[in-house]
């Protein structure tokens, strides 16, 4: 649980009902051993700022490269994708997308609003809490778009990442979180079985 700045307590509380143990990550060596990872909502440029300072850039970028089931929500989907605008700042560039900061407007604007599933393994009365959310303005390669708010991709998964504009974490049992326990769990299976040795994790350091 990456917890330098954001809603991370939340995302804690949400997958520890699923039974998932966590634990943040404020420094490199918080990162070691890691069965997943979470980027919470929160304000990107502030984190992007602490990312630096904490020497946690480039740890992060390895971590996110070597397969871990992540998720990213609000401002962790702003720090993931490949382009971000209002204004543009820099980013880890893991999602093919380019993203509008607050592009569904101020605070005054956020709320829960209905969303059209495009998958199986959601309910079709999905609905999403978007606070000065991002707006995916474009998806600029190859991922799945899971679900949709007005036409606008608003829940994306890209192999092991799995991306939303609004909060999940903060409705008890919200399916979307439930999704991101079972992809964890999937994973620790796969690794389990898998007669090669597992795979590497982020080494510490800058």
């Amino acid at each position: 649980m990456l917890a330098l700045q954001g809603d991370f307590a939340d995302h804690q509380s949400a997958l520890e009902a699923h039974g998932l143990r966590t634990r943040q990550v404020r420094a490199p060596g918080d990162l070691l051993g890691l069965d997943a990872l979470v980027l919470p909502g929160g304000e990107s440029t502030t984190m992007l700022r602490l990312l630096r300072v904490q020497e946690l850039w480039s740890p992060l970028r390895r971590a996110l490269g070597v397969g871990l089931p992540v998720l990213a929500t609000c401002a962790g989907l702003i720090l993931l994708s490949q382009q971000v605008e209002n204004p543009q700042q820099d980013s880890l560039g893991v999602l093919p997308l380019r993203v509008i900061r607050n592009g569904y407007g101020r605070q005054y604007h956020s709320g829960t609003f209905p969303l059209a599933v495009e998958c199986d393994e959601l309910p079709k009365d999905l609905e999403g809490t978007f606070i000065r959310a991002p707006r995916v303005a474009a998806v600029l390669g190859d991922c799945d778009v899971l679900a949709r708010r007005d036409g606008d991709p608003v829940l994306i998964r890209k192999g092991a990442v799995l991306a939303a504009c609004f909060h999940p974490e903060l409705a008890p049992s919200h399916p979307v979180t439930q999704m991101f326990a079972d992809m964890v769990r999937a994973d620790r299976r796969t690794l389990r079985g898998a007669p090669a040795p597992a795979r590497p994790r982020a080494p510490a350091g800058a």
